[in-house]
């Protein structure tokens, strides 16, 4: 196998400048880094990764802790994550917490005892009183809803603004008895109560009265959650033109749930979502949803902690980012429907 001297005799310079280039030093001139890459690329060199991060203390991998795994959701987001982490050459542990407390800190714990170099977390469970983050001293960003005390970075979604904007689009295309599928609302900034608050935000601009009976609570985020809750909605006689789904995975269900109540989408009752999951555009009726742009949320969590990881301690600040979204219109609000 070819060496670093190798290369540094092909390419004509000193090792040290192939060190250099290999480890992306700014100081290297582009002919000089061409000529080297040029050379790595005929000896066909390989850069010992497991060297590289021995001699630097790290494992190369970062941890990435999600609630649930076999959420169209969190699998899309793990996705978007893995690949920004491959392009800076780092590997991706995975692992499920169950959305409990408990698994959330054991999490945490994992990462602050080095089995990673860092940690991403979309954590549900934690709220900011728990005593465990006052001790987070190594690097950590926070994905998701809740606010946390303590030096980590915080990568957010505009609920508030999504919902509101999700909720603006069914009363455009005609709605004004709009339900609002959601869990619990409590205290903490969590995602039902920030979407929640959009809904009604929306509700409150257009002159339409709030109606509690339209905001139905559901046990779990899942389809068959979604697709209970619409058919009973239907038996108990409630009036509904509109459904904004908390997630594109409730949706899915209210979708099954409405067919089976022999109610037509969009005809009789429009329907949105929230995640824009790949299965998505493919149902019929194609669902409508919020576009909350995953590679750009994990692109932003992996550099920053890339940067937490390279320059660890107190000089770095804290930074918090609301990321980017979305409406895409299809056929469950009166859109067109043949996926690109």
């Amino acid at each position: 196998m070819a060496t670093i001297r190798d290369v540094a005799k092909a390419a004509g310079v000193s090792a040290m400048t192939v060190s250099n280039v290999i480890n992306e030093h700014p100081g290297v001139r582009p002919a000089t880094r061409d000529k080297v890459l040029d050379a790595m690329a005929r000896l066909d060199y390989r850069v010992n990764v497991a060297a590289r991060n021995l001699r630097k203390g790290r494992t190369g991998t970062i941890g990435f802790a999600v609630p649930e795994i076999n959420r169209p959701y969190y699998g899309r987001l793990a996705a978007a994550v893995i690949a920004a982490a491959e392009r800076r050459g780092l590997r991706v542990s995975v692992e499920q917490t169950g959305a409990l407390v408990e698994n959330e800190l054991a999490a945490l714990t994992r990462s602050r005892n080095r089995l990673y170099d860092g940690l991403i977390i979309s954590a549900v469970g934690l709220g900011a009183n728990d005593a465990e983050w006052s001790k987070v001293d190594h690097p950590v960003v926070v994905l998701g809803e809740r606010m946390f005390s303590g030096r980590v970075d915080h990568i957010a979604m505009p609920n508030v603004d999504a919902s509101r904007a999700a909720t603006h689009h069914l009363i455009e295309r005609g709605c004004r008895r709009i339900a609002f599928l959601r869990g619990a609302v409590g205290h903490d900034a969590d995602v039902s109560s920030l979407r929640q608050s959009g809904y009604r935000q929306a509700l409150a601009s257009a002159g339409l009265a709030p109606d509690a009976d339209l905001e139905q609570c559901l046990t779990a985020f899942t389809m068959e959650a979604g697709a209970r809750c619409a058919r009973q909605m239907v038996s108990d006689g409630l009036d509904f033109d509109g459904v904004f789904c908390v997630t594109d995975t409730v949706a899915m269900g209210v979708l099954r749930g409405l067919a089976d109540a022999g109610v037509r989408v969009p005809h009789d009752v429009k329907v949105i979502g929230f995640d824009n999951v790949d299965e998505s555009a493919f149902l019929v009726p194609s669902l409508s949803t919020v576009d909350p742009d995953h590679d750009t949320m994990a692109e932003h969590a992996v550099a920053r902690l890339v940067r937490r990881i390279e320059q660890p301690g107190p000089a770095v600040e804290p930074e918090e980012c609301v990321g980017r979204f979305s409406v895409v219109v299809r056929e469950s609000t009166g859109g067109p429907g043949r996926p690109a």
